[in-house]
């Protein structure tokens, strides 16, 4: 894969965050409703909203405990999100309680610069949107619609108008993992601030898809390595905690250990609560108790945040504390979101242990 050319530093420093009070950042599935149907959809989504999905005087309360908790980031997804007419009422009251609101919308007609204005206008801060393809025959196919790359572009461009924050999603299968080149050098060209790469997990729709093996992920996570600092845009990963190791290895300070129920809450459109959208083992849900106890004191939720409890060599490995693996992954492929991930190329017995041990010197293992 060729490199883009360099950039300035997008690094930005974070303060700590105690991931056992609170997620950092809360993902509300505001609906199952979706025109598009896209291969790899975790949500399996639908054209119509389900009757049972939190009503606005629920989705302010969901709000303000996620305030209260001290979640920063609050990210109004789907389906898609545009479907609720009270979208940017919500947004509003996310952002008059200090929250840092951004919004995933799915590239259909209702994606207009208009309601991209509007959601500016209410408080939103930023936008993501889903770029699987670098043209349009392979980005329409995962997607289900024709149409959907270009309406993706003509998003992006009113978005950066709106002066809001732009960020491209690019879901890594094995149908496009070998393009993630010419998918970067698009997202350059965007003028996208944050490129989040998700690693798929097969649940959902995307259960009917081939992950990329261990050695593929490696591959990969080693690219976008090389990538970081040479192109104008920040690089996330999601259900990807091994990059984080591998950014280790190569001398680079560690990344807070965000994982799923770990610093990281979903809520699903009827209010039930999962360590992550892609990890369906519910906890609870906030019709009946509050997200705070839900996300502090779910067994679940505790356990995925204990190291000592991950099985294989996921809890041998002295890289845990800083990846642990993708629960959601392993629950994926094994039924048991404690077990090792089968798709972790790496050996605990190979020499780069050392570099974890320096690195989390005088932690408890």
């Amino acid at each position: 894969m060729n490199h883009l050319p360099k950039p300035p530093d997008v690094a930005r420093a974070r303060p700590p965050i105690d991931f056992d009070r609170a997620p950092v950042i809360l993902i509300w599935e505001t609906t199952q409703a979706c025109d598009l149907v896209c291969r790899h959809c975790r949500a399996s989504a639908q054209p119509h909203r389900h009757p049972l999905e939190l009503a606005t005087d629920e989705a302010r309360r969901l709000i303000d405990e996620a305030a209260e908790m001290g979640t920063r980031l609050f990210v109004f997804t789907g389906g898609d999100p545009l479907k609720r007419p009270d979208l940017n009422v919500l947004i509003r009251h996310a952002a008059h309680r200090g929250l840092h609101p951004s919004v995933t919308p799915s590239a259909t007609p209702l994606l207009t610069a208009e309601r991209i204005r509007a959601m500016a206008e209410a408080g939103a801060e930023a936008i993501a949107l889903s770029l699987d393809g670098d043209e349009a025959a392979l980005h329409d196919a995962f997607r289900g619609w024709s149409g959907s790359f270009a309406r993706t572009l003509e998003a992006a461009r009113a978005v950066r108008e709106a002066g809001l924050r732009l960020q491209i999603n690019t879901t890594v299968t094995r149908l496009n993992w070998r393009r993630l080149d010419r998918i970067a050098r698009l997202v350059a060209e965007l003028g996208a601030g944050r490129w989040s790469v998700f690693f798929l997990v097969p649940t959902g729709r995307g259960a009917t898809l081939e992950p990329l093996d261990a050695a593929e992920h490696e591959a990969v996570y080693r690219w976008l390595a090389d990538l970081e600092g040479k192109v104008p845009f920040a690089i996330k990963t999601t259900e990807a905690p091994a990059y984080r190791r591998v950014l280790v290895e190569r001398g680079r300070p560690p990344r807070p250990a965000i994982g799923d129920g770990k610093g990281f809450c979903f809520v699903s459109h009827t209010g039930a609560v999962f360590p992550s959208g892609f990890l369906p083992l519910a906890a609870g849900n906030i019709r009946t108790s509050s997200l705070a106890r839900i996300y502090r004191d779910s067994p679940l939720f505790r356990s995925l945040r204990d190291p000592a409890q991950l099985k294989g060599k996921c809890g041998r490995c002295p890289f845990r504390q800083l990846c642990g693996g993708s629960r959601a992954r392993a629950y994926a492929l094994t039924g048991d979101p404690l077990a090792e991930e089968p798709t972790c190329a790496y050996d605990p017995g190979t020499g780069t242990a050392a570099v974890a041990e320096l690195v989390f010197a005088g932690e408890g293992a």
